[in-house]
């Protein structure tokens, strides 16, 4: 067995740790595979922050890595607000070990002199990004690991305009985790007297800001019974999505019941997952019997949402998450033009492996359409830097994530669900399902098909793997993708852009980010990213076409999935 890394784990076993810690540690001393997922590397700030499997060790989240974390951002908030008294907001999910982790993070920042506004119970995660700007904190932290396996949980980090961290700060708190001297050097001992519960109030300004973002109130007024069904996936949507859609004036919600309690075991799904079939297809049988209008579906943090709609073949479907996300900003554009709202001052902001339907739909409403890197943080920052000047209307990536309006700085399910259900209450109020909507969309602008293949590639040997076949595509990009020369490439982590007919190389003005990009001449764009969160490497396709009339809806979409399927074998991917 690695003499480093028996070494690693004796250093945690003569730490401060409790019994039950020392004991689990250990039985791993005789299993060097599971020794090594536990210890060969630490947990750190990723896109989604701090995230892994619970248990001991320095690679799994447990109270030891969430303390020396904390501690790490509490020297670094201590180092930069250094004349202020340093406020925080925690707040944490359905997940099991979440309100322990969360209490553990109160526990170490008052132990460092730090006021701490924790949420009596689970909150969604945009919710505590709106309690950190309502409150004036400087920092926050929600404790969940979003829509990942039961066994998993998470720590998420957010900075004072309650947006997740970006460079140099995620990097400095990490090095502030660093340079702690061991476990020792996290004060596990509480401060009671700077730790304050939070709930209603700030439920109440939360649930006043989502209702001031509609744009159509008399069309939710003639609409108000729209049939919506809802499920939280047992997660923390249940205490946050029906009081949102009361406000909005909606009165005939119905909650999914199998799905309504939270419950970090997630016991009838597989993956508490909104882009996973098999997490809505309890909802999608509900909403059949019910004869509903929509069904919605939020994964356990309640910053994701998925949505299935009725087809023009009277069939319940699920939308992808571009889908959506095209929808609701097709539907927010529309509004804010009927209303007299564009100046010529607004924007919406998507990430580069979202559809370019969007930057489409954007240039016809005269609206710039920023692209960012994956990442809400990456939007976030677009808002941050944009603040004062112009006015953002909305935003979204590809993974079911979107927000309306910059009260919240990550991406909001629950403000999305509101809006979602006025954007269908508009359609309906038309004659329009929300499929008739999108084909009005799909012919005005073009019909783009995405989708999405996810490789995964379990521990370090996997993400050898991983590394490896980026290296292969980054060094010999394939020079045709469906049937069509591959004329531009993208290398994020280089930061170039290269014309592979001319052999012209430009500058990319982004951060660098491990992220490749192939377009075709026919307008086919191809991403590759390894997950900043999972054991993952990430493709990216999306296509397009005309879609001349509705009824040629099928026969478009089928040609449309060929072609992805032969840039997937193209690839050699499949």
């Amino acid at each position: 067995m690695d003499q480093a890394l028996r070494d690693k784990a004796q250093s945690w076993l003569d730490s401060p740790i409790d019994a039950d810690a020392k004991a689990e540690i250990e039985s791993l001393l005789n299993n060097e595979t599971e020794l090594t997922e536990a210890f060969y590397k630490d947990l750190e700030f990723g896109t989604g922050g701090l995230r892994g499997i619970m248990g001991i060790g320095s690679n799994r989240m447990n109270k030891y890595t969430v303390g020396m974390a904390t501690q790490g951002l509490a020297n670094y908030l201590k180092k930069t607000f250094t004349d202020e008294e340093i406020k925080v907001a925690i707040a944490h999910d359905s997940r099991n070990n979440s309100r322990f982790f969360a209490e553990t993070t109160a526990a170490v920042f008052s132990a460092s002199g730090i006021k701490v506004y924790l949420f009596e119970d689970l909150r969604p995660t945009p919710e505590l990004s709106f309690a950190i700007r309502t409150l004036g904190c400087h920092s926050g932290v929600v404790l969940t690991a979003s829509h990942n396996p039961k066994e998993y949980n998470g720590y998420k980090a957010y900075w004072n305009d309650g947006a997740q961290l970006i460079p140099p700060h995620d990097k400095n708190v990490i090095d502030e985790v660093n340079a702690i001297d061991g476990i020792g050097s996290v004060n596990f001992e509480k401060n009671d007297t700077l730790i304050e519960s939070i709930g209603s109030e700030i439920d109440a300004q939360y649930n006043e800001m989502i209702k001031g973002l509609s744009v159509n109130p008399e069309v939710i007024a003639r609409q108000k019974d729209l049939k919506i069904l809802f499920t939280p996936i047992h997660g923390t949507g249940m205490v946050s999505v029906p009081p949102a859609l009361e406000a909005m004036g909606f009165t005939n919600v119905r909650v999914l019941e199998s799905q309504s309690k939270p419950d970090g075991n997630f016991p009838t799904v597989v993956y508490p997952n909104p882009e996973e079939k098999e997490a809505m297809s309890m909802a999608l049988k509900e909403a059949e019997a019910w004869d509903a209008d929509l069904v919605m579906a939020t994964d356990p943090d309640a910053d994701r949402v998925g949505i299935g709609v009725k087809n023009h073949h009277g069939e319940w479907q699920l939308l992808n998450g571009n889908q959506t996300g095209s929808l609701l900003l097709y539907y927010m554009l529309q509004a804010w033009k009927d209303t007299g709202k564009l100046t010529g001052k607004q924007y919406v902001v998507k990430t580069i492996v979202t559809t370019d339907l969007i930057d489409t739909m954007a240039a016809d409403f005269g609206v710039d359409c920023p692209n960012t890197l994956t990442g809400f943080k990456w939007i976030a920052n677009i808002i941050r830097e944009e603040e004062g000047k112009k006015e953002f209307i909305a935003g979204g990536e590809e993974s079911y994530g979107y927000l309306v309006g910059d009260s919240v700085r990550d991406k909001d399910a629950v403000a999305s669900c509101a809006l979602i259900s006025e954007m269908v209450a508009y359609a309906k109020d038309k004659g329009q399902s929300l499929f008739d909507l999108m084909m009005e969309m799909y012919q005005k602008y073009g019909f783009y098909l995405e989708s999405l293949k996810s490789i995964t590639k379990k521990g370090k040997t996997g993400a050898e793997e991983i590394a490896a076949m980026m290296e292969g595509f980054r060094s010999n990009p394939p020079a045709q993708l469906g049937g069509s020369p591959v004329v531009r490439f993208r290398d994020y982590q280089a930061g170039t852009e290269k014309d592979l007919i001319t052999g012209e190389e430009s500058a990319l003005d982004y951060p660098k980010s491990n992220v490749l990009q192939f377009f075709t001449e026919d307008g086919t764009k191809i991403s590759a990213r390894p997950s900043g969160t999972e054991p993952k490497i990430k493709f990216y396709f999306s296509v397009n076409g005309d879609l001349p009339a509705a009824d040629q809806f099928d026969t478009v979409q089928a040609s449309l999935t060929s072609k992805i399927g032969q840039v997937v074998e193209d690839l050699q991917i499949a």
